[in-house]
This record gives C-alpha cells, structure tokens and sequence, in this order.
C-alpha cells in the first residue's frame, strides 16, 4: 500500500465515523465541514462528445471580460459587496493571455466601499445564458489557499423559492468545489467535492454530496482539469477528465433552465474570514494563486436520452 493509499484509507475511516453520528445529531441540510470519501465508480462511463452539439462557449480570448456572456453574480456596478467572509467586486476577474482568472487578495483599507478583508469575485450568466439539459463543462486550475475554494456551479432563477418539489423546479448542482486545500498541505491528498441542493436555501433546503474524487495524476493546483455535468431527465452524471466520477437523481432532475456560475469565496461571515469547511480562517498575510479558467462550455444533446 503507498503512502496516499494509506492516508486515503484513515481519512475514509474517521470520516465515516463522523458521518455516522453527524447523520444521528445533525440536521440533513446544509454542507458538510469535511469531505466523506466516496469511491469513484467501479465501472465509469466515459463522456462521448459525438453525442452533443456545442452552442455556448467562452475561450477567453482578448484582453476583457464579455459582457455579452458573463455579469457578477450578486455584485456590480462600482461597489463591493459581502459574500460569505471576504467581498465580492468584479474587478477581480480579469482576461488575459486567453484565461480567466479571478484572483483572491487583502485590503488592509477595504476597496471601493469594502472593509478590511479578503476580495474576489463571482460570475455568473444570468439573463445570458440558460439551459435545460445537455452537457457543461470548465477547463481550469483550482487555486491555492486554505481557508477558500472555487467552484464552477448551476442555478435556476429564484432557487430560494423553489421548495416543495424536490430538484424538479430547480437544484443547485455544483460540479465542483474546492474547499480541501489544507489536505494537500497536510498530507499531500488532492480531492474535490461535487454536490447537489434542493428546496431552497432555509429550513426545507436538502443537500447530497455525490461524489469526492481524488485527482492523483493531474496536480489540480498545478495543472489544468475539466469538471463538468450531464444532465437529463433521469439524472445528473458528474466526470473529471471525461471519465465519470458519480451520478445521482436526488429529488429529480431540474427540468428548468440554469445557469453558469464562476466563483471564488472566503470561509467565515460578514465578511470577516474566519474557520469553515476550507479549513482555518485565512490569514491577511496569505498569498493564495488565482482559480485560471481556461474555456467554459455548454452543449446540448443531440438526442435526449429517453
């Protein structure tokens, strides 16, 4: 047994336990504070784009974000906002040499209206670009920080209203995120988390974690990966490099429209960095990299499957 053999088998043991007992005295929703290590597939499908046809992208060619494909989400204009325990301002995403990268740093003075604290950014294509069904995909290198994570996700409009029917109106559907930095720190483990929400975001909210793989061969930090979704009528297929990590039909499938989401956010509240599922609270002297996206992709199905 190797090494990270060896710690993959402990860390899915402890977790395990917490699980158990977490799943005695915690409520259902809401997402958890440390992965559950869940096995990728034993036989896993392999993403075939001959069946899809591309109609919306981004390469991110120029020199400028498009305006005509991507807007903040829940930020604009010339003022910061809160998210979570940083803030949000879209000068934090920029373009350059054909990438995206919304980059993650400290204002000791706050910036544009903010106060002191960590600033980034989300997009998202609202009012842009949605979809029913079909399959979508990110090219990008996660970056490096505890205490933070990126995330490449779906939304129907209004999700906070969409309770009483499952994921049937509407689910939340991040295809990753990344909040385990510190376990690449502390034991040399890179793994992502792929989840899916229903019902809303208060007390009727429902939550699954479908899949966590490991990324062993490609340094996610280091090296580019895609993650992406297929989604039908029947259920959701998640894949890292076109080879399936999980699936699930929890609460059912959306049969809305969704659309794409880009971000980068700091654990903690109010915009105070503080303790959370990314580990410890971030430091004002921490020097953690951008998440550089290199396309952003979505096709649809060139017949839907039955």
């Amino acid at each position: 047994m190797s090494f990270q053999q060896f710690i993959r088998s402990i860390i899915a043991f402890f977790q395990s336990i917490i699980l158990f007992f977490s799943g005695l005295f915690a409520p259902a929703a809401g997402k958890p504070s440390d992965p559950v290590i869940i096995p990728a597939p034993e036989n896993p499908q392999v993403l075939s784009l001959d069946d899809f046809s591309l109609v919306w992208s981004d390469e991110f060619d120029g020199n400028t974000l498009d305006a005509s494909k991507w807007t903040g989400f829940r930020c604009g204009g010339e003022t910061s906002v809160v998210r979570q325990g940083g803030w949000w301002h879209t000068d934090f995403a920029t373009v350059k040499d054909g990438n995206l990268r919304i980059a993650a740093k400290y204002y000791k003075n706050g910036y544009k209206g903010g106060k002191a604290g960590w600033y980034s950014c989300g997009l998202c294509t609202t009012g842009l670009f949605e979809q029913t069904y079909g399959y979508f995909e990110v090219r990008c290198i996660l970056p490096k920080g505890t205490g933070m994570w990126s995330a490449f996700w779906m939304l129907p409009q209004d999700f906070s209203n969409t309770v009483g029917n499952g994921g049937t109106d509407g689910a939340e559907l991040d295809v990753f995120e990344s909040p385990n930095y510190h376990y690449r720190l502390s034991d040399n483990v890179n793994v992502v988390t792929t989840n899916i929400h229903i019902d809303g975001y208060g007390k009727e909210e429902q939550s699954k974690c479908v899949a966590t793989p490991f990324l062993e061969a490609n340094d996610p930090y280091e090296t580019f990966n895609t993650y992406g979704v297929e989604w039908n009528e029947n259920e959701y297929i998640f894949y890292i490099n076109g080879v399936e990590t999980g699936r699930s039909d929890f609460g059912g499938t959306s049969r809305v429209p969704e659309y794409l989401l880009l971000t980068t956010e700091i654990g903690g509240s109010k915009g105070v960095a503080g303790a959370s599922w990314a580990g410890d609270a971030i430091s004002s002297d921490a020097q953690p990299t951008d998440l550089i996206v290199d396309y952003v992709r979505a096709y649809q199905y060139n017949v839907l499957p039955g």
